[in-house]
């Protein structure tokens, strides 16, 4: 019996590196919430209009690798830039507390689930 546990520890070896997988990723804005101005407020001649200007574009930051949580999952629209293929925007809370947006074309990895950012620009489970 004692002559199983060698091989039998090597296919639970090979099972468990067969699960991990690695997908790039590319930072992306944070999402931005975009509200009605307010109605013109009018006073005395002449008239004062106030409006709120529309938020600008944020750029996206650098990837700040680490462990986090996926949050939020969104699609995105194919693009000709991605090759056509399907990416979706990842939400992530990171351990220290940040939020992080990642672009991928990841597929597997669903929200709740834990996830490591890797210097390298790649994501894995």
């Amino acid at each position: 019996m004692s002559k199983l546990y060698f091989p039998l520890s090597l296919a639970a070896v090979a099972v468990l590196a067969a699960c991990a997988s690695s997908d790039p990723v590319a930072p992306a804005p944070a999402p931005v919430v975009v509200t009605q101005a307010p109605a013109p407020v009018v006073t005395a001649p002449p008239p004062v209009v106030v409006q709120q200007s529309a938020p600008g574009v944020v750029a996206p930051s650098a990837l700040r690798p680490g462990f986090g949580r996926v949050e939020a999952i969104t699609a995105l629209p194919p693009s000709a830039a991605a090759g056509g293929t399907s990416m979706r925007r990842f939400g992530i809370k990171m351990e220290d507390g940040t939020l992080q947006y990642v672009d991928t074309a990841a597929q597997g990895i669903n929200v709740g689930e834990r996830v490591e950012l890797t210097r390298d620009g790649q994501i894995r489970r």
